[in-house]
């Protein structure tokens, strides 16, 4: 896990150093540069890193991979920022990309993020070329209107109605899930995994997406600004659908309690197949984080 951590350092290493090569505009380039250097959990490219420790591969095989994934979510965290949507001021503890650098430049570095996160895997020769673009179907399957697109356009419309538990599953299951699911199949198809592995594994993934979902609904309620990087309570004022708003706060914890235990049962289906000590220690970094 400790080694995987410092993976992480590696992905904003390679992504800066890969958008400092193409910089043409140094505007682009700055606001760019300010969110991913902003920092985050990491936690995307972490799950990479030990899923591909857990099939026996090298997490480096997956620094491309995970830079590509780590800055879609990035540019996805500067649109849902902006005015137009969430229109919050403070992310990852700073103030956000369109308060600092103006709505149109953070319209433009998000973009700039989403295209040039695909250049990083194409550039990547230590992949053959299927494996390439195996990994750009993967990832922009998530991240598009089949993934995360479809869920931020699911989670707009549900502020303007009454929304069951059911629906607000599926809006994170495509919102959220889809690019914490995205990282998992990525590791799957570098180390060439076999096919009941792999759907095992994407299984958990679902898992520990919603998990992930639910904590963060705990978090918005009852977190620490400091430590989380944004203001309390920012999903109440704004008439959000989530966990907590349909279970309330202890009901919400009984359902990642449930989904804590859900992920283990996964795990302990693989532990035949696959080591699952660094996959279990990703539950637990889940249910357990303070940000």
């Amino acid at each position: 896990m400790e080694n995987n951590l410092s993976g992480i350092a590696k992905v904003r290493a390679n992504i800066l150093n890969h958008l400092n090569t193409y910089q043409h505009s140094e505007t682009i380039y700055n606001a760019s540069k300010y969110s991913i250097e902003a920092g985050g959990k990491g936690l995307r490219p972490l799950l990479l890193f030990t899923v591909l420790e857990a099939l026996g591969e090298s997490p480096d095989k997956g620094i491309s991979a995970a830079s590509a994934i780590e800055m879609i979510h990035t540019y996805s965290l500067i649109h849902d920022d902006l005015p137009a949507m969430d229109n919050d001021d403070l992310r990852r503890g700073k103030p956000t990309n369109h308060i600092v650098f103006g709505e149109g430049t953070a319209i433009l570095a998000g973009d700039n993020l989403l295209n040039e996160s695909f250049n990083v895997i194409a550039k990547d020769k230590e992949l053959t070329a299927e494996v390439r673009i195996r990994l750009v179907e993967t990832i922009s399957t998530a991240s598009g209107q089949s993934g995360m697109i479809s869920g931020q356009m699911l989670d707009i419309e549900a502020e303007k109605r009454a929304t069951t538990l059911e629906e607000l599953e599926t809006i994170h299951a495509y919102k959220t899930g889809a690019l914490i699911k995205a990282p998992v199949t990525a590791a799957c198809i570098i180390a060439d995994a076999a096919q009941e592995v792999t759907r095992r594994l994407e299984n958990f993934s679902e898992v520990i997406g919603v998990l992930f979902q639910i904590k963060d609904d705990i978090l918005d309620m009852e977190g620490n600004p400091e430590l989380t990087g944004k203001n309390t309570g920012s999903d109440v004022k704004k008439g959000k659908v989530t966990y907590v708003s349909e279970l309330g706060l202890d009901g919400a914890k009984g359902a990642l309690a449930d989904k804590v235990d859900e992920a283990y049962r996964i795990l302990d289906s693989l532990n035949e197949l696959i080591s699952t000590a660094g996959l279990r220690k990703i539950v637990q970094k889940f249910a357990e984080r303070d940000q």
